[in-house]
């Protein structure tokens, strides 16, 4: 299963407790407060979904397009 910008978007926002539209898809996502406690939290959510991602791939770049860049999670 492959995941679109707007889940990415959406499951981000969630964590965070934000709306969706204020997540930007190309800033630095711990700018808005994303630490590795909810990065944990998404990798293990897509996971179970059969996205094939790691804490490290997350963390390296966390911005929505690097992360629907990365083989096996965008679409």
């Amino acid at each position: 299963m492959a995941l679109t910008r707007e889940r990415i978007r959406h499951d981000v926002a969630e964590v965070l407790d934000e709306d969706p539209q204020d997540i930007p898809f190309d800033e630095n996502l711990v700018d808005y407060g994303l630490d590795s406690v909810r990065i944990m939290t998404l990798v293990e959510r897509w996971r179970r979904e059969g996205v094939e991602v790691t804490f490290v791939e997350l963390a390296e770049q966390p911005a929505i397009e690097a992360w629907v860049a990365l083989p096996g999670v965008g679409a």
